[in-house]
């Protein structure tokens, strides 16, 4: 098995910050999402790759363990000592220290470095040489666009076993939560596996989501485009009356301020609603009306060859 070099994979430099790696990887999950590339196998192995590179990153200990061992993960599989035993002796080594090195006492086969550390059963140095962790469980879960507004509570049973997790304000597609120890049970004592939670965002007919934004279609007829006027608008919050100024054209769009979605983990702040204008043509006009429309296009054929415009 070659060495992934999970920095690469997200685009980041080996001393990003916490902040930078999650950065980094919600632009990429966002990019390769399976959703956004339907029937695509290279976005849905790239879009598991990214996932399996913020998991190490942004575990702290797994971050340390994978920074320490390096390229040289393989001779960890031979190593039945705890990974810093493994890592100080070779540090030991290279400062013309000791060298020697014993085996698992237990003859257990050791995986490669990415299934003990990073998936499936790993060994634990704490429990003893043949404890194992338990394997992680992942699910989906999916909300509707109200409750990635609002933030919801939801329960439900794993392991006969009540859990309830929030989901907060502006919660997103895609979006990984992480239950610490409600995996799949240890070996020998070996720590619980975690449990991987991704989010699922039902659409919304009524709004398309773009990041914090809200974009939302609205149908106004011929009169209110050229004279103005009030138009009715949803929001997540509620309806607003909303002002259309006059000569508007199809494809106008009127921002809302502060009536997208909110920012997550960012307190009192939100996207902005995007309501774009769509001109609907009056049908089935009377005699009247047409001979109205008519005038009209005659004053107006009138003012462009007296005035040019």
């Amino acid at each position: 098995m070659n060495y992934k070099d999970y920095y690469k994979i997200l685009g980041v430099v080996k001393d990003a910050s916490a902040k930078d790696i999650k950065k980094a990887y919600r632009k990429l999950a966002a990019k390769y999402h399976p959703d956004k590339n339907p029937n695509d196998p290279t976005a849905e192995e790239k879009f598991k790759e990214i996932n399996e590179a913020n998991e190490v990153l942004s575990d702290a200990e797994k971050r340390e363990k994978y920074d320490t061992l390096g390229s040289n993960w393989e001779a960890y599989q031979h190593a039945g000592d705890d990974w810093r035993d493994y890592a100080n002796q070779q540090r030991r080594y290279n400062q013309g220290g000791s060298s020697e090195f014993y085996g698992n006492e237990s003859g257990a086969d050791f995986s490669s470095f990415f299934e003990t550390f990073f998936g499936g059963a790993r060994q634990t140095g704490k429990q003893g040489r043949n404890a194992f962790s338990g394997g992680d469980i992942q699910a989906e879960l999916p909300i509707t666009l109200l409750e990635a507004y609002q933030g919801s509570k939801r329960t439900f049973e794993i392991h006969n076993e009540n859990l309830r997790i929030t989901i907060k304000p502006g919660s997103y597609d895609g979006q990984q939560l992480k239950i610490k120890g409600k995996g799949q049970p240890g070996v020998r004592g070996g720590n619980r596996g975690d449990l991987y939670i991704f989010l699922r965002v039902q659409p919304d007919p009524r709004f398309e989501r773009n990041f914090h934004n809200l974009l939302y279609n609205a149908s106004i007829d011929l009169y209110t485009a050229i004279l103005g006027g009030k138009i009715e608008v949803p929001t997540l919050s509620g309806t607003l009356k909303v002002t259309v100024p006059k000569g508007s054209q199809t494809g106008k769009t009127l921002r809302l301020k502060g009536k997208g979605m909110p920012k997550y983990e960012t307190q009192s702040s939100f996207g902005d609603m995007l309501v774009k204008l769509n001109i609907t043509l009056p049908k089935n006009l009377t005699e009247e009306e047409e001979s109205l429309f008519k005038r009209l296009k005659e004053l107006r054929t009138k003012k462009q060859s007296m005035y040019g415009v």
